[in-house]
């Protein structure tokens, strides 16, 4: 493909259609937790993708209130207020139909003149997001992006939209590949969880021992103090971790970390003891130091990991947990009452013929949580080469295929 000239492109001159949803008549009362159209709040919108945590669903008398905000194919969502301000991403197909309420605008533009992926690339670029950031924050009040600030935006691209297009399916084929191992996780979860109600639910015998998980797991506390942790060790808070998902795929560096902290091992299981964060229950995937709002814990033995795993993470625990949680203003949980929790423990050749089972999904989570953030971390490094016309397609192709 040829190279083509780039120039500027205002925004406004290429959309169809440009502007923020609303919240429905009765606000979040007339929330559902499930349905068939979604609305989409500032809180799924991100740089890296669309989040479905949160995500909240509206009638169908409702939406046809906001059928004039309905999120189309290939649309572009952008947060225009309050501190997710600038967050870009596009919608999975199997989200939709949805509407966005007023902190979310639509960015639409015609095909054959701005590409919309191009676009939103463009706007997650790390030069365009400090531009959109400086830009919201120039008011006197709170962060906030104007129609017309969006209107006047302008985008430096290829005046060939087959250029613009190939520059896209690049930075969208890592991201399709990440996309594609989270779903992948996902599933891996669900046999997980699918083996654990065969074997040791719906599969236990009246013979097996009723005793307490404490009998087979332990609350590991390794205090690190601040002095003792190089900057650059994996660092883990509640803000890291996954709600209903074992897969712990996001972390910091403990580059910043004042406090005391906990010390935890690759294959150990990490569990938010705040409510509302005990459905944050993963296992980690590399050694590191955790939020002292962590519980760390770990099988007396080897064989009692997979046993051990998924009871901490299933929907019954987590109850147990909510129901003997103490205090106001923050409740929280402790070892004490999570070692209490009955369960039914079936022979040690059970257990370990499960481990067996459970071992490798665990594995493979881990392997796939890796590949997508090498695959993350090359996409951000050709993200800005590329929107900036600095790399062409073909040198970025080359690289791609070098690293993968």
């Amino acid at each position: 493909m040829a190279v083509s000239e780039w120039s500027t492109i205002q925004l406004g001159g290429v959309c169809s259609k440009i502007g923020s949803g609303a919240t429905p008549r009765g606000g979040s009362n007339v929330y559902l937790e499930r349905g068939e159209i979604a609305l989409i709040r500032s809180q799924n919108v991100y740089n890296d993708g669309f989040r479905r945590e949160g995500l909240v669903y509206i009638s169908d008398e409702h939406a046809a209130e906001l059928s004039n905000v309905e999120v189309q194919p290939g649309d572009v969502l952008l947060n225009i207020t309050g501190d997710s301000v600038a967050r870009c991403c596009q919608v999975d197909s199997s989200i939709l139909p949805a509407r966005v309420n007023q902190h979310v605008a639509i960015i639409r533009p015609y095909p054959d003149q701005l590409d919309p992926r191009f676009l939103r690339y463009h706007l997650v670029s790390p030069f365009i997001q400090n531009k959109l950031l400086s830009w919201a924050g120039a008011g006197a009040t709170r962060n906030a992006l104007t129609k017309g600030m969006i209107e006047s935006f302008e985008v430096f691209a290829p005046e060939n939209i087959a250029e613009q297009r190939a520059i896209a399916h690049i930075l969208g084929t890592l991201d399709d590949k990440i996309e594609l191992n989270r779903r992948m996780n996902e599933t891996l979860e669900a046999m997980a969880r699918a083996l654990f109600k065969a074997w040791l639910v719906d599969g236990a015998q009246e013979g097996w021992e009723v005793s307490q998980l404490g009998d087979i797991a332990e609350n590991i506390r390794r205090a690190a103090q601040p002095n003792e942790i190089e900057p650059v060790t994996p660092y883990i808070g509640l803000e890291h971790m996954p709600r209903r998902s074992i897969a712990l795929s996001e972390w910091g560096q403990a580059k910043e970390v004042t406090s005391n902290k906990f010390w935890f091992k690759r294959g150990e299981i990490l569990f938010g003891k705040l409510r509302p964060y005990f459905h944050k229950v993963g296992v980690a995937p590399l050694d590191g130091v955790c939020s002292t709002d962590i519980l760390v814990i770990a099988p007396k033995s080897p064989e009692w990991f997979g046993l051990s795993l998924l009871h901490l993470s299933s929907d019954v625990l987590i109850a147990h947990t909510n129901i003997s949680s103490t205090g106001t203003k923050m409740p929280r949980t402790s070892w004490e009452d999570i070692a209490r929790y009955e369960i039914p423990v079936p022979p040690v050749e059970v257990a370990q013929a499960f481990n067996q089972q459970i071992l490798p999904i665990v594995e493979k989570i881990h392997a796939n949580i890796f590949q997508s953030r090498t695959l993350a971390a090359l996409r951000d490094t050709l993200l800005p080469k590329l929107i900036s016309g600095e790399l062409r397609v073909r040198d970025a192709e080359r690289l791609i295929t070098e690293q993968v």
